[in-house]
């Protein structure tokens, strides 16, 4: 996993990010990853990672009773920059994310409809 420092206008939260490929040989590993996939509902009919969980972007601060403190999440979307603030706010608010890098663009394993 690398880290990488991002300067925003969220004050330069320290995003973790994890690659398409590192998801995918976690996952091929038996690794269980808690993901959540930002993108809208249009966008999600068209595939997700097998076993993401669904929560657009803008409903995050209403649902973040659906999400735990203690559990390390992977937060995913199209190319990484949704994901990305999800990732500066959920941070914020003491939860522990990591942004999958390039998102669903550079995924190259399997999806579930």
């Amino acid at each position: 996993m690398s880290q990488r420092n991002i300067n925003n206008s969220f004050g330069g939260i320290i995003v973790k990010e994890i690659s398409t490929k590192e998801v995918l040989q976690k996952l091929n590993d038996g690794e269980k990853l808690n993901m959540v996939d930002v993108r809208e509902e249009e966008e999600v009919a068209l595939g997700m990672v097998p076993g993401a969980q669904h929560i657009p972007l803008g409903e995050i601060p209403a649902r973040l009773d659906e999400l735990d403190k203690d559990t390390q999440y992977v937060m995913i979307c199209r190319s990484g920059g949704r994901s990305g603030n999800a990732c500066n706010f959920l941070s914020e608010q003491g939860y522990d994310v990591m942004n999958m890098t390039g998102g669903m663009l550079d995924w190259e394993g399997e999806v579930e409809k």
